[in-house]
């Protein structure tokens, strides 16, 4: 004959499953991020997962920008450091790069107003977001402006589609939160 379980030793046996799912959910997920630094950077940041991976950009200098998977619609990120007159706000750097640069990218609609959100990682910052079309598919870009100084801020600019924004988004903002200097 079967004996009916103890519901307190049923609901202590659930309780320890969830919390080892929750323990190998977070070994599974911390194994697979990936520190990124090499000689002559002063930074380092974490890559969520195998898929991002590192590719050679140069211009007048060799940059390292980064990519989810094969193709960059899946998620790009172009990393520079900018020098700045002392005490320049955010948002006037924000309207700086707009005036100059994203203003020229087809169907740009800047998110929210133009209005930045606030950010915290090892550096303080803020984020602002837009919409453009490129090759008539629409695209989402966020910009992360993480202060160093008064002078120095690093911009984390990544773009996305559109229809892949949802399922990128918390993989962008860990990597502007783990971004660190060395």
């Amino acid at each position: 004959m079967l004996k009916e379980c103890d519901p307190g030793r049923r609901a202590m046996r659930k309780s320890l499953t969830i919390l080892f799912s929750i323990v190998a959910l977070g070994v599974t997920i911390a194994a697979q991020t990936q520190t990124y630094t090499r000689e002559g950077l002063d930074y380092a940041l974490d890559l969520p997962s195998p898929s991002w991976h590192a590719v050679s950009r140069v211009d007048l200098h060799e940059h390292a920008d980064f990519i989810n998977g094969n193709d960059s619609s899946n998620g790009y990120l172009r990393l520079r450091k900018k020098f700045v007159t002392p005490n320049s706000s955010i948002a006037e750097l924000f309207r700086q790069d707009e005036k100059w640069e994203l203003q020229r990218l087809p169907g740009y609609v800047v998110c929210s107003d133009g209005k930045g959100t606030d950010f915290n990682g090892h550096l303080r910052g803020t984020v602002f977001s837009y919409e453009f079309v490129s090759k008539g598919t629409n695209m989402d870009g966020r910009i992360y402006y993480l202060q160093l100084d008064n002078r120095t801020f690093y911009v984390l600019h990544f773009t996305v589609t559109s229809d892949r924004l949802h399922s990128v988004r918390d993989q962008m903002d860990a990597i502007a939160r783990s971004f660190r200097l060395k």
